[in-house]
């Protein structure tokens, strides 16, 4: 068969059934051969929503989401897609064509160094000079970019190596020297580690992206009720901990919730599980749990140490060492453990003096009305997207997870454009949840042409459009560290989103006062087609935030907060809130 035949065949073979693509000359004999082929493939208006659309697939199903681009810009295009991915370490096979293998190096038309421009954002990438390369590389590809840590993995595709006939033989079990990601911990590790939290009085479990994507939030929980440890999140690990759970304190960081930043500046044991240690997570490191031992549980070795220093490194994968670290834990009962109970009292205390308003009758609508309201109208299930800024950090802060895999966003990318394809990704992968895309204005207006994918293939996502008109987070940034210098962040009073909305003859709803969005999301939902809803919020408000730099509970804002402990065990509580 011809390289383009392989091509699909082992994709085939990996348990493809669709891909998000945009074709173009060197893609030919592909595209030629997915014309009567049973792979569905989605035509994207654009390649970044291609690579989008592949990485929310992956994010709600835990396979691998696979994007196609044709060379040079297609390429090019892709990039931001693939860079988002390998920060979040989501699975994404990316397939770029490429120029014949003759013209290679020669500024060939439409010819990009595909190689080089992605191998500081890929786990992988291979580029293909012979048809019987094909099979391997694909099937090596998936095992790579699904495995250990998982990511983005590329493959370059020459128009005359998928012209190129051979004799087809399936890919048998690939070895790949120098790759074999540590699954267990090492055992004395994991003992020390448990006389850690044995012996500790006030810990903190932290929990990233790496719980949802090793499938141990079961474990997680276990280890938090046997401990009495409460548990905050990253913004990629939201959802792994049940929110509404007594022990949960909600996302640590620059835009956390104050109770989760104060519990961790006071903890003398934070057990950190597949995470990075990210400044927006840590604020100063000379600052960051600066009373605590650190306990580190990360599949990849080159995440331990990296940002901060850990005085217990265990390296594997999470769910086995949490069940390893349980088994040793539920062996034994030990005074400091009784006295966690103190602890967790203490916890509850600050966090019931930091619950935060929600309700609001104003107009322009309060985002925090807004999430409120998207949060009535949806089941627990359902899952939710946003873009990045604003309308992501509200979602963040004020939307209630409790399932893995049903919040997606971007995060170490930080990707403008992000939610709305992630959610026709999400939506493919699974038809029969419910999908909501949680946007700002910017963000939509740079992948508001796909409207035309989900009309043309009936991909019934609802897009909430977070309408304030500005670039909204920038435009914080600005009027808390700027002297309110509003730059070039003002948005302008056009589009009309509906009117845009119902020119891809998709409905469109706009919301301007308290009530409507409940009804009007729970409508769109019901009837079973793509819409969009004009969600108009106040231009003025902003969450109060840790600068860069300071430490966690260095918050500014609207309220400002102090607090007085005792500093024995039980506490005292006295936190004082000025504000909401």
């Amino acid at each position: 068969m011809k390289g383009s035949e392989a091509i699909i065949k082992s994709l085939k073979d990996q348990g493809v059934d669709v891909v998000f693509g945009y074709p173009g000359g060197v893609l030919l004999p592909l595209y030629d051969v997915i014309y009567s082929s049973d792979l569905k493939h989605i035509l994207v208006r654009h390649e970044q929503c291609a690579a989008h659309a592949a990485d929310g697939y992956a994010r709600a199903s835990g396979k691998a989401g696979v994007c196609i681009g044709t060379s040079g810009p297609g390429a090019t295009n892709l990039v931001t897609g693939i860079a988002t991915a390998y920060m979040d370490s989501s699975p994404v096979v990316a397939i770029a064509g490429q120029v014949s293998t003759p013209l290679i190096g020669n500024d060939a038309f439409q010819e990009v160094d595909t190689i080089g421009m992605t191998m500081p954002i890929t786990k992988h990438n291979f580029q293909a000079m012979h048809a019987d390369e094909i099979p391997g590389m694909i099937k090596s590809a998936f095992y790579i970019a699904e495995s250990g840590r998982p990511g983005p993995v590329v493959l370059d595709l020459p128009k005359d190596v998928q012209d190129e006939e051979f004799d087809f033989e399936s890919a048998p079990s690939m070895e790949l020297p120098g790759y074999k990601p540590t699954k267990r911990g090492h055992p004395l590790q994991i003992k020390r580690a448990a006389e850690l939290i044995l012996h500790a009085q006030k810990p903190v479990i932290l929990a990233g992206g790496g719980v949802i994507l090793s499938s141990s939030s079961e474990e997680l929980l276990k280890l938090a009720e046997i401990t009495g440890a409460p548990v905050t999140t990253t913004l990629m690990g939201k959802g792994a901990f049940p929110e509404d759970h007594p022990l949960s304190l909600g996302m640590l960081g620059m835009h956390g919730k104050q109770v989760a930043n104060f519990t961790v500046d006071d903890c003398d044991c934070l057990i950190a599980v597949g995470c990075r240690f990210s400044d927006r997570t840590t604020g100063s490191i000379p600052l960051f749990a600066k009373n605590a031992k650190i306990i580190h549980i990360d599949v990849d070795p080159a995440e331990i140490g990296k940002n901060v220093d850990v005085n217990v490194p265990i390296v594997g994968d999470a769910r086995i060492i949490l069940q390893s670290l349980i088994r040793i834990l539920s062996q034994h009962k030990t005074p400091a453990m009784e006295a966690n109970a103190a602890w967790t009292r203490h916890v509850t205390k600050l966090k019931n003096a930091f619950i935060p308003r929600l309700s609001f009758d104003d107009i322009p609508l309060k985002p925090q009305q807004t999430i409120k309201e998207i949060s009535e109208a949806i089941t627990d299930d359902t899952i939710v997207t946003t873009d990045v800024g604003q309308n992501q950090m509200w979602m963040a802060h004020y939307f209630t997870s409790k399932i893995p895999r049903t919040f997606l966003s971007s995060g170490g990318l930080g990707t403008m454009g992000f939610g709305f394809p992630a959610a026709i990704g999400a939506k493919v992968a699974k038809p029969e949840t419910d999908v909501v895309a949680v946007c700002g204005d910017g963000g939509f207006l740079m992948v508001c042409q796909d409207l035309a994918t989900v009309k043309d293939y009936d991909i019934p996502v609802v897009i909430c459009v977070l309408d304030n008109r500005y670039l909204g987070m920038v435009a914080q940034w600005q009027k808390l560290f700027y002297n309110n210098r509003i730059s070039h962040t003002k948005l302008g009073e056009v589009p009309d989103f509906v009117k845009l909305a119902e020119s891809f003859d998709i409905r469109g709803e706009k919301v301007e006062k308290p009530g409507e969005l409940r009804e009007t999301l729970k409508d769109a939902l019901r009837s079973g087609e793509p819409a969009l809803i004009d969600v108009v919020i106040d231009p003025d408000e902003i969450l109060p935030m840790v600068p860069p730099g300071r430490g966690l509970t260095e918050i500014v804002g609207e309220y400002k907060v102090e607090r007085e402990y005792s500093g024995e065990i039980p506490y005292k509580q006295s936190s004082k809130v000025e504000g909401d």
